[in-house]
Formats: C-alpha cells, sequence, structure tokens
C-alpha cells in the first residue's frame, strides 16, 4: 500500500506551496460482512439477505433504486423535488464504526437494518472518512464509486430508539455518529456481491484546494 501520510506540495500554478497540499493515491483491502435490502419501498429499514445483484441503478426493488431521483432536505441548493442524479443507490457501513457508535450511545451493539444500509464491511480503518472518487471493487468483480459521507439524521435516531427501547437515541444518535454513519455512492460495474468477499478499497490522489492569496 502506498504511503498516504506524506502531503507534497501542489503544482506551481495552483496557488501557494504551504496552502494546496497533494497526497497520492493508495490501496486499502477489507471484506464485505453483510448485504440487505429493504422490503417495502415505504420502510427505509433493510433485511439481511444472502447475495445483492448490483445493477446499473443500485439494487432493483430497493428503495433508492434508480439514476434519478427527488431532492430533498440536503440539496437546499434545488427546489425540493427536483429531479437529480441519484448518487446514493448504495450505502455502506463500517462493522468497526457501528461498534464505535454503540459505546458512545451505550449500547450493546447497533443492527444495520436500523440504518437502512446495503453493504457492511470491516478491515478499513475510518471507513466513513474515504474521500469521492473511491472506488471499491469486490473480488466478484462488481465495483462501486463513494460520492459522500453519509449524513446522520433523527429518522435513523428513532429506528434505533425504538428497537431499543431507549428514546433520548433518537436526539443523540445525529450528534454522536457524525462521521460514523458510512458512505453513499453508486454501481460502477455491475454484477453480484455476498457476504466473506474479498474488496480493494482505490482511493484516488486527494488535494486540499485553496484560493491564491
Amino acid at each position: 500500500m502506498a504511503d498516504a501520510t506524506k502531503a507534497e506540495a501542489g503544482p506551481a500554478d495552483a496557488g501557494p506551496a504551504d496552502a494546496m497540499m497533494l497526497k497520492p493515491a493508495f490501496r486499502l483491502t477489507g471484506r464485505l460482512v453483510a448485504t440487505l435490502r429493504t422490503a417495502d419501498p415505504a420502510d427505509f429499514r433493510t433485511h439481511a439477505v444472502e447475495s445483492l445483484p448490483l445493477a446499473g441503478g443500485g439494487i432493483e426493488g430497493d428503495r433508492h433504486f434508480g439514476f434519478t431521483r427527488r431532492s430533498g432536505g440536503r440539496e437546499p441548493w434545488y427546489p425540493r423535488g427536483t429531479e437529480i442524479a441519484n448518487p446514493r443507490s448504495l450505502t455502506v457501513l463500517s462493522a468497526e464504526e457501528l461498534a464505535e457508535t454503540a459505546a458512545a450511545l451505550g449500547l450493546p451493539g447497533l443492527d444495520a437494518a436500523w440504518y437502512g444500509a446495503n453493504l457492511v464491511v470491516e478491515g478499513v480503518a475510518n471507513l466513513s472518512w474515504l474521500p469521492r472518487g473511491t472506488r471499491i471493487a469486490f473480488a466478484g468483480g462488481a465495483s462501486m464509486l463513494v460520492c459522500d459521507q453519509n449524513a446522520p439524521c433523527r429518522i435513523t435516531g428513532r429506528a434505533i430508539a425504538e428497537a431499543t427501547d431507549r428514546p433520548d437515541v433518537e436526539l443523540a444518535f445525529p450528534r454522536v455518529a457524525r462521521r460514523l454513519r458510512g458512505l453513499i455512492g453508486w454501481v460502477d460495474r455491475p454484477g453480484t456481491v455476498a457476504a466473506g468477499e474479498g474488496f480493494t478499497a482505490f482511493v484516488p490522489e486527494q488535494w486540499v484546494y485553496a484560493p491564491p492569496r
């Protein structure tokens, strides 16, 4: 794996060298430990399945399937209900971050189904911090591209509160799970994925943009 800890100065025409930071691309490996999908399009919660066929628009029949979707509160730059591209046809959680969130909430554990997750993986530290454009390639051939971190909300907090009989979790979850809520993305290469499958995360070259002074 390439050393991603050393930052390099950006090109001379991009701005002051002390403001522009560049990190090289590198790879990480992990394992898929669970696959889930929605049973009822009206309910965001998912249930475990043996495998998931990933198509161009995500998981056929799943709540978030489709190449486009309607904008909501997370896209304030559009009028609510505007048809936009769907970058969140897949949601990925980290087993390690689930355990960290559960401990912070004082719970013995958290079920990825309460989150509405599709994939649960292990072996990649700080999964929720993987940058946009990371390609997660599964051993069986399917792959996905990371769009963004998934922001925690009270809807998930309410589902956890109801499942654990802990009403306080509804409000606590958005604060505790910030930057631990996993990732959203879309299918890059169709195929079927199953628990136990290995994967490689191809983390792209990263940079921090700073306007010229």
